[in-house]
């Protein structure tokens, strides 16, 4: 009932938009509905008084309602709909408060940097130094600019009452602009399966007035310990159930790291990635990269014996990130152990000079399946 009774202005523009578009679509739904009853009572079998005619077959007038309606229909949902999509856009800053005021032009919002951890909700208030686990507060009235991404899988950010719910996804950020116009405390959780903690990734969202709000970030700052990247590592590990916790300050630029996955030491950002491929990539130096840029098996074969996404016991045969074989490990024969033990598979020795394949001017990493040569030199790009 929350999403048909809100309390941000964003969530009942949405609210509105259901309403309408239901009103819209029942116009059809209640008459077709209604006439199937009416027909099936007036042409029933014992009723020898209704009209007979076997072989009619068209009428102009009865086509042109039965189509011109619902066309009408479509057109007028079409329209709200693209008006909807890009006024209520998540990445579009607000441009008012509520129905009868627009945002000051002065106004500055509430800058708020939200990380889906497993299974715990992470929210670090740049402007004002702190970060909390599990919960938030924002002064009414106030836009928010939140900034989401992901420690882990694919979440769903979802505050029912503030607004709909924005994706967080791990190396991605996506936005949403929102304001809460009424005091209270209201449930945001996950919208989106991340696995055995999911049912338990919930905080709460603390709409209050500016004394309010200065009186919650004082608590925070009181109570609040330092997040430092050691601290962040201990928390990023998964957990369900995880009280509220508080951070009177935080380490600078952790929530970019967080978003380019590269908190822990000694990991390559993604932009750090992103710019080199857009240089034109590293050639076969680059290969150095790999264990730089392993994230997703970070919480495998850990002392909790839990895996991070099913909830599973990993067997005693899990191995370490660090032990484990890398995928393109070759055997004595410079093949793929893998594809060598591969049922219906015959793997053919590998062929002289297969190490010295070229592409635009750079050697490929992870192209090298010769014998055990001396590998060829990197070319000059001649481009």
């Amino acid at each position: 009932m929350v999403v048909m009774s809100p309390s941000g202005d964003i969530a009942i523009q949405q609210r509105d938009l259901i309403i309408v578009s239901t009103v819209l679509m029942l116009l059809i739904i209640i008459p077709v509905i209604f006439l199937i009853f009416i027909f099936a009572w007036r042409y029933r079998r014992s009723n020898t008084t209704a009209t007979y005619d076997p072989e009619w077959h068209h009428s102009t007038r009865l086509e042109v309602i039965i189509w011109a309606a619902p066309l009408a229909i479509i057109v007028a949902l079409g329209a709200i709909t693209w008006i909807s999509t890009h006024k209520l856009d998540p990445f579009r800053p607000l441009d008012r408060i509520d129905a009868e005021r627009t945002v000051p032009a002065d106004a500055k919002p509430l800058t708020v940097q939200v990380v889906a951890l497993d299974w715990k909700w992470l929210f670090f208030y740049p402007e004002l130094g702190i970060a909390t686990v599990n919960e938030m507060a924002a002064p009414v009235d106030v836009p928010i600019s939140f900034r989401i991404t992901s420690s882990s899988v694919m979440n769903s950010f979802y505050v029912p009452a503030l607004a709909g719910q924005i994706y967080a996804m791990p190396g991605m950020e996506t936005r949403l602009h929102a304001v809460i116009n009424e005091e209270g405390v209201f449930d945001g959780f996950s919208a989106n399966y991340s696995g055995a903690g999911f049912s338990h990734m919930r905080f709460k969202f603390h709409g209050v007035n500016q004394q309010g709000f200065d009186q919650w970030i004082a608590q925070v700052k009181e109570k609040g310990t330092a997040l430092n990247r050691d601290t962040y590592l201990k928390l990023e590990r998964p957990s369900e159930r995880e009280p509220v916790r508080y951070f009177s300050s935080v380490d600078k630029d952790l929530f970019d790291a967080i978003l380019n996955m590269c908190a822990a030491p000694g990991k390559m950002c993604m932009n750090e990635m992103m710019h080199i491929d857009r240089m034109g990539g590293g050639g076969r130096e680059s290969a150095e990269n790999r264990e730089k840029l392993r994230y997703d098996d970070r919480h495998v074969g850990e002392t909790s014996g839990v895996h991070p996404l099913t909830g599973e016991g990993l067997g005693a045969e899990q191995t370490k990130p660090d032990e484990a074989k890398p995928a393109g490990a070759e055997n004595g024969n410079g093949q793929s152990g893998d594809m060598q033990n591969m049922p219906g598979i015959s793997v053919a020795p590998a062929t002289p000079g297969a190490q010295d394949m070229q592409h635009d001017g750079h050697a490929m990493p992870g192209m090298d399946h010769g014998t055990g040569g001396a590998a060829a030199p990197a070319q000059p790009n001649s481009n």
